[in-house]
């Protein structure tokens, strides 16, 4: 999977990075009514590119069949569907944002966003669709849409983000197990950032000030809900075969939701007159910003950390 994970995060990348136009400073070309043809002609392009890259470098090396579904809801404790909604939401927020710097009228730009940021991580599952090793999965599909509908959602009906989908990633230890969390997440710190589902958390990061305009929170303060899973050494269960051909069952480990309460910041709300900043703070927020946290998990186990990212 690593390498479909990393044509969709450097898709996004790409994208946040074109938004620096959204708060930079006005240019010959910003002035040119072309660069809306000259922006939908680089993102056509960039997603163009993506999925025949995919078509011809990884789908290429799995063996084909005909179009069929694939239920893969209960997989990974759900946090793939999580991984699917955080970058369905960002690709709609930040696309929205390149295109109202292009001129584009807001609604427009919004509802452009949002399916912009459901097609493209949905059309990969059609690819998936006729792989033999994977499948059509609605509840991928499901996932993408939610992502999407969050960020059209409040922006139909407050005009701006409330709730900030975002995402934070601690490495998880795997002691005597790093075989076989290898063998799952690779080997680098970069694969193990977008593969590696133990380490990762989903954040629904929830603007105070934005319900509760006369309290006294500052604008930028923030309240996270957040998911996360431990302990998972494979996508159902913790059995596997070894290349060797031996059965490696490992049922002792529990595998266990968690769940989060922690502080959080809206960049985007830190004022500044320095566009560089707004830009940067714009990137960044994609992230939760490290904090005091309280956790309740499947184990039954109530935990605080001092400091949790």
């Amino acid at each position: 999977m690593l390498y479909r994970f990393l044509c969709q995060f450097f898709s996004i990348i790409l994208l946040l990075s074109m938004g620096l136009g959204t708060h930079g400073q006005d240019s010959t070309f910003s002035r040119f009514p072309t660069k809306k043809w000259v922006l939908g002609g680089v993102q056509a392009g960039l997603w163009g590119g993506t999925f025949y890259s995919l078509n011809q470098t990884w789908y290429a090396n799995y063996p084909r069949s005909d179009f069929h579904l694939y239920n893969d809801w209960k997989e990974w404790q759900q946090m793939d569907k999580a991984g699917h909604a955080w970058s369905s939401y960002q690709i709609s927020n930040h696309t929205s944002k390149i295109w109202q710097w292009a001129g584009m009228d807001k609604k427009k730009a919004v509802l452009i966003g949002g399916i912009s940021g459901m097609a493209y991580l949905s059309i990969i599952e059609i690819l998936d669709g006729y792989s033999d090793k994977w499948g059509f999965s609605l509840p991928d599909v499901m996932a993408n849409s939610a992502g999407a509908g969050i960020y059209v959602a409040q922006e139909l009906a407050w005009n701006e983000q409330r709730v900030t989908i975002k995402l934070s990633y601690s490495p998880y230890r795997y002691g005597t197990l790093t075989s076989r969390a290898n063998a799952l997440f690779g080997s680098g710190d970069a694969e193990k950032v977008l593969k590696d589902y133990n380490g990762q958390t989903y954040w629904a990061s929830v603007n105070v000030k934005s319900f509760f305009p006369d309290s006294h929170f500052p604008n930028w303060f923030n309240i996270a809900l957040g998911y996360g899973a431990r302990t998972m050494l494979g996508g159902y269960e913790n059995t596997w075969t070894t290349v060797s051909g031996m059965t490696v069952n490992r049922s002792d480990i529990p595998r266990y939701k968690r769940f989060y309460l922690s502080a959080d910041v809206d960049l985007t709300k830190i004022k500044t007159k320095n566009k560089t900043l707004k830009t940067v703070f714009s990137l960044v927020n994609v992230l939760k910003i490290p904090a005091p946290t309280v956790e309740w998990n499947g184990l039954g186990k109530l935990k605080i950390h001092p400091f949790f990212f």
